[in-house]
This record gives structure tokens, C-alpha cells and sequence, in this order.
């Protein structure tokens, strides 16, 4: 007979057996809207991860320094449709645009310019996208790509005038205020204290989930007569 060891081989069964049914639970829609636990641990986390990178009051702080000083740079967007979208939120910032195409000659405040940067990411970091779509007339993160494309050439052209310093703003609005912000749209952001309950839970849950099916394969290979023993040593 193929089991060795028939208590071993049945309490490897039994946690088989129960590790399967626990995974098909997970895959059953038991959350509202008809999501999963997976997809509802997913949503956990992204809350907690997005509640965790909320830079833009410091960056607005930070943003002061930079109120009063000019610039003027000279950028070619993507296509012509992008290049007017990003044409009407710098203008609307208070820079001055000429536009031909996709190419943009810009210049003004770039405080001014980047507190409406920052403005317009906090609206949609908190999912308020309906106040750019009143603002500019497109949508929330049509919007913020046109933001990401206006910045994203105008650090460019700012490090080509070796103003590495305003460069260097331009490029840390754009990571951890825009593209943040663009990236965990419609997510709601929490704190980590706020969850800590279901938090430690879950991370309980898995650790003890792995673990579950280890001791599943090893019961059921002790069961049937599978063991890891060291190699005997040879003695030369």
C-alpha cells in the first residue's frame, strides 16, 4: 500500500483539503460591488500605501521659495492635442503660452505655475476630479497627464539652461504630486492607524495561509513514506 503512515498521510489530507476550500472562498465575490477577498485585500493595501504618500502640503511649503521666479522655455509636446490641453492649464496657471502645434514657447511665475500643479493634484488625490473637469472642460486624469507632459518638458528644457535647482522641483512635483496622484485615482486614501486591525490580520492571514500548505505537502509526504534525512558521511 502506497501510505506509510496513515495518521501523517491524514492530517496532510485534511489540511489539503481545507487549504483548497479556503482558496475557492477567496475567489467568491463575498464583498459588496461583487469583489472578492483578494481583490478586497488589494483595495486594503492601495488605500493604506496612497494614505502614506500625501507629499503635496510640504511641497506647497517648499513651493514658496520658488514664488517670484521666472522662466521661459521653449517645449514640443507629443501631438498637437496634447500640446493644447497643456497650453490651456499653463495659461490657466498664469504663464504665458504661445502655441503652434505641439510646440509651446512658456513663460511666467514658476511658483504661480506649480501651486496650481500642486492645487490641481490635491483635487484629484482625493478623487475630486469633477473640479478639473469644471476647470479645463476634460476630465480629471486628462488633466493630470497634461500636467505630466507640461512639466516633464519644462524640466527637460530647464536642466538644458543648467537651472538644475528649479529642474530638480519640477521633477520632484511631478513624482510625488502628479503622477502620485494620477496613479491611485479613485483609490480612498487611509492611514495605516486607521486599518491596523485588518491590517495585522491579513499579513497574519497570509504568513499562516503559506504555511498551511507547507504542512499539507509535508504531512502527506511523511504519510506516504517520503522523508529528508542527511546523507550519511563517507569517511575516506
Amino acid at each position: 500500500m502506497l501510505v506509510k503512515d496513515s495518521k501523517e498521510f491524514k492530517k496532510g489530507l485534511l489540511l489539503a483539503i481545507s487549504f483548497f476550500i479556503i482558496l475557492v472562498a477567496m475567489f467568491l465575490p463575498l464583498f459588496e460591488n461583487g469583489i472578492n477577498f483578494l481583490e478586497k485585500s488589494d483595495q486594503i493595501f492601495n488605500s493604506i500605501s496612497k494614505g502614506s504618500t500625501q507629499y503635496i502640503p510640504a511641497l506647497e511649503k517648499n513651493n514658496q521659495d520658488y514664488s517670484g521666479k521666472t522662466f521661459k522655455v521653449d517645449i514640443k509636446l507629443k501631438t498637437a492635442e496634447i500640446g493644447q490641453r497643456v497650453a490651456k492649464i499653463l495659461t490657466m496657471a498664469g504663464a504665458t503660452v504661445t502655441a503652434q502645434g505641439s510646440q509651446l514657447q512658456v513663460s511666467g511665475d514658476l511658483g504661480l505655475v506649480l501651486k496650481s500643479a500642486l492645487k490641481d493634484s490635491d483635487a484629484m488625490f482625493y478623487n475630486k476630479d469633477s473640479e478639473l473637469v469644471a476647470k479645463y472642460g476634460f476630465s480629471g486624469p486628462d488633466s493630470m497627464y497634461a500636467w505630466w507632459s507640461g512639466l516633464k518638458e519644462i524640466d527637460k528644457d530647464l536642466k538644458r539652461q543648467a537651472r538644475f535647482k528649479e529642474a530638480a522641483f519640477v521633477d520632484t512635483i511631478l513624482k510625488k504630486a502628479v503622477e502620485v496622484s494620477y496613479n491611485y485615482f479613485t483609490i480612498v486614501p487611509e492611514s495605516a492607524y486607521s486599518k491596523a486591525g485588518i491590517l495585522g490580520f491579513l499579513l497574519v492571514f497570509y504568513v499562516i495561509y503559506t504555511l498551511w500548505w507547507g504542512y499539507a505537502i509535508f504531512f502527506l509526504f511523511e504519510g506516504i513514506g517520503l522523508q529528508m534525512t542527511a546523507s550519511a558521511k563517507k569517511e575516506h
